[in-house]
């Protein structure tokens, strides 16, 4: 299955790059809810560039698209068990809500060629 995980492929290429995760790690969008980065990826926190670790509780700039041996329970379950983790769910995201991240996450890595390292800035995923 093709997913979005931790990488430091590609770090440097922007002068506020940052990669804190463990590399291969499934990773998913940070969270925005900073003032100095809900309008502009480039404010200072850096979570409007960021993808969130779900095993590490760290973040990266940078992601790739890696095809491993998960099946949809599998990936599912790495995204539910990190945002629990991370004290979000079930307080904030519900089973739904996790359900909706995930076909989101395998719908951008679908989208992508095995190895294409991708950045989020905001909203917008794109290829590095």
């Amino acid at each position: 299955m093709k997913i979005i995980t931790a990488t430091a492929e590609t770090q440097g290429q922007r002068s506020n790059d940052y990669h804190w995760c463990v590399e291969g790690e499934v990773v998913m969008p940070a969270v925005v809810i900073c003032r100095s980065d809900r309008d502009d990826p480039d404010g200072g926190c850096g979570c409007g560039r960021g993808w969130a670790g779900a095993s590490s509780h760290r973040a990266t700039t940078t992601a790739v698209v890696r095809d491993v041996p998960f099946t949809l329970a599998d990936y599912t379950e790495a995204i539910r068990s990190g945002l629990e983790q991370d004290g979000w769910w079930p307080a904030y995201v519900d089973d739904d809500g996790v359900r909706e991240l995930v076909a989101y996450l395998v719908e951008v890595a679908a989208s992508y060629p095995v190895g294409a390292v991708l950045e989020k800035r905001l909203d917008v995923v794109a290829r590095r």
